[in-house]
């Protein structure tokens, strides 16, 4: 009787499946972890710029503002 030859075509086959899924998971790891970086990304700020008219009629507004809320801030027992 002749030895049993052993093909070891589907053990290459398997590993060729793995190796592939392997890749393809840290592609699709790699998008989602570039994706996340750029949505934490912040444009940078621009300038406050203030108008001095602007902050005077801030003032005068706060001035024509009624503030009495009629509360009791101490009240007497």
């Amino acid at each position: 009787m002749e030895p049993e030859k052993k093909s070891h075509g589907a053990l290459i086959g398997s590993i060729i499946i793995i190796i592939i899924l392997i890749i393809g998971g840290l592609y699709i790891w790699q998008s989602k972890v570039k994706n996340a970086i750029e949505k934490k990304q912040v444009p940078p700020a621009t300038p406050i710029t203030i108008d001095p008219n602007e902050l005077d009629n801030l003032e005068q507004d706060l001035g024509t503002v009624d503030t009495d809320i009629d509360a009791d801030v101490n009240p007497t027992e």
